[in-house]
């Protein structure tokens, strides 16, 4: 025997269940099929800043005796610490390295040992890589 206590429970659970059907399918029959999806926008890993490669140089000296020793020093920007920097002359038009390197501190300084023994003006710069230090002269007397 059904009691009218259970009637009411069947019936409320029939119209419940009826309202969530009705409800999910005329929400899925009314919504116009998607031609396209939807893009998904992400955001973008913010970029690290580019550090622009640069190198500074100061001879120690303006004009130096033949063979005596003088120093460059100088700071770098966006170079890896412990990498080398060269010091280069300029010899008839081009760039030639020397025997005078130095790797770079942590803080990206270095200091040079030079001794040159060509005669006149020389022009000189300091390189690591593509990256090169503006022009300077040393007079060599």
């Amino acid at each position: 025997m059904i009691s009218k206590r259970n009637t009411l429970r069947m019936a409320a659970v029939g119209i419940i269940g009826a309202v969530a059907l009705g409800t999910a399918g005329t929400a899925a029959m009314a919504a116009p099929p998607a031609a396209h999806p939807a893009p998904v926008t992400q955001k973008a890993p913010a970029a690290k800043a580019t550090t622009a490669k640069a190198i500074t140089a100061k001879p120690s000296a303006k004009s130096v005796k033949a063979w005596q020793l003088f120093r460059v020093t100088g700071t770098t920007t966006g170079l890896k610490p412990g990498s080398k920097v060269t010091l280069q002359q300029k010899q008839r038009g081009h760039w030639v390295s020397l025997p005078a390197s130095a790797p770079l501190t942590r803080g990206g300084s270095y200091s040079l040992g030079v001794k040159l023994g060509m005669k006149g003006k020389n022009e000189l710069r300091v390189v690591q890589g593509s990256t090169a230090s503006g022009a300077f002269t040393v007079t060599v007397r």
